[in-house]
């Protein structure tokens, strides 16, 4: 279980990476790229950048790709702008959260639309009862 500090520090992460992604990198293989989390170790050494990328399978796998060879560049940055002792060694991994998020509501959909065409030969619930 994360600690308050190991929080904060993954928050204050979360949204300085966020605005370095969006100013100072200029890859254009990072494409839309957006930090939805960020998990630190509990010594704060480590941190595991989570984002989701705009776009089909190959181009997140690009977008990582570009990410994990800015890491360094991006920790630079990071380390100027807070005041941690030790600037977190960064780890870029994609989030498939929202993927997966889809994927339920379209299975969710699937089931109503299911029992949609099945309710026509049913009679409803509570039917019986009333007649």
């Amino acid at each position: 279980m994360a600690t308050t500090r190991q929080r904060r520090v993954a928050e204050l992460l979360k949204q300085e990476i966020s605005q370095i992604l969006q100013r100072e990198v200029s890859d254009p293989r990072v494409g839309f790229a957006t930090v939805t989390g960020v998990e630190v170790t509990s010594d704060l050494r480590e941190a595991r950048v989570f984002v989701s990328v705009l776009g089909d399978q190959q181009q997140a796998e690009q977008s990582l790709a570009a990410l994990q060879r800015a890491a360094g560049y991006v920790r630079s940055l990071l380390g100027r702008r807070v005041d941690l002792r030790v600037t977190p060694t960064l780890t870029f991994a994609l989030d498939r959260s929202l993927e997966l998020g889809s994927r339920v509501v379209d299975l969710i959909e699937q089931l109503e639309e299911e029992e949609d065409v099945g309710s026509g030969t049913r009679p409803a619930p509570g039917a019986e009862e009333e007649a």
